[in-house]
């Protein structure tokens, strides 16, 4: 019998990763099976038990309860740890539960390898302070970006992130009311989505060589990225390549096997078109 493993998160409805890792598994020729489960925050801790007390191996945790499931967990990651949330869980040989987070290598493979952008020496803004943003500073610094400025409506959120990375002289906070969006050489926004609600950035022609990154997907252009096209910014992204990414690095800390994600972002693709 199949080998289970499922997404967690409510709503769930919209989840991509089944199919995500249904061409995974036909592309490796791994036996298993993977689907999205709808789970209440009053329910999250029975159910996460109840997946794997029934012979469950791994789940993929999205919003509400990446931060939520880590009481449930004997063992965290170092990268999880730094992010204070959870999107992996693998059930360990001793039958203890243990917490990965693969958003932030998602990204960065995403940035790095699929839209081969360099960010070494270069400048990059994340705007919000949230989760998301927690979740990828550590890989971004990684790569040893020349800074990384961390810019949140809520100015005093943007510097309590800021000094959990303090032994890096690389990463400082501003308010998004003082800040100057142009001199970057990357943008990322791991702000929630508001599609009827503007962003909340001045507009200030940007130098035609910065590139904007929306770590939100869909069909329909993003606050963000409609922002980035009335300022001249020709290089804008969505986060499909992300979430195709993270999904691998949780693939592989499951099967021990790497997938090809190339083919399997072309094919997912076809279903959620770029609003670029």
């Amino acid at each position: 019998m199949p080998e289970r493993y499922a997404v967690i998160g409510h709503p769930i409805a919209h989840s991509l990763s089944p199919r995500i890792h249904a061409l995974f598994a036909e592309q490796t020729r791994e036996q298993l099976q993977y689907v999205a489960l709808d789970v209440t925050s009053e329910r999250l801790h029975s159910s996460v038990q109840q997946f794997f007390a029934s012979g469950g191996r791994g789940l993929n945790v999205t919003i509400p309860h990446k931060q939520a499931v880590i009481p449930l967990l004997a063992r965290l990651s170092e990268r999880a740890q730094r992010a204070g949330a959870v999107n992996t869980i693998a059930l360990e040989d001793d039958r203890r539960l243990y917490g990965d987070n693969t958003d932030g290598i998602g990204l960065v493979r995403d940035l790095t390898l699929n839209l081969r952008l360099a960010l070494h020496q270069r400048r990059i803004l994340l705007l919000g302070a949230g989760g998301a943003a927690r979740g990828v500073i550590g890989p971004l610094l990684a790569e040893s970006p020349q800074e990384l400025v961390v810019a949140n409506r809520t100015d005093e959120r943007a510097q309590d992130l800021a000094r959990s990375w303090s032994q890096s002289r690389l990463v400082r906070a501003v308010a998004l009311a003082r800040l100057e969006p142009d001199g970057f050489d990357l943008i990322i926004n791991a702000t929630p989505p508001a599609a009827d609600a503007p962003m909340p950035l001045r507009h200030a022609p940007l130098a035609s060589t910065v590139v904007c990154y929306d770590m939100a997907y869909g069909p329909a252009e993003s606050r963000f990225l409609r922002w980035a096209r009335t300022n001249g910014v020709a290089r804008r992204h969505d986060g499909l390549g992300m979430l195709v990414e993270q999904a691998a690095e949780s693939f592989r800390l499951w099967r021990g096997v790497q997938p090809n994600t190339a083919p399997v972002l072309a094919a997912v693709r076809e279903g959620v078109p770029s609003p670029i």
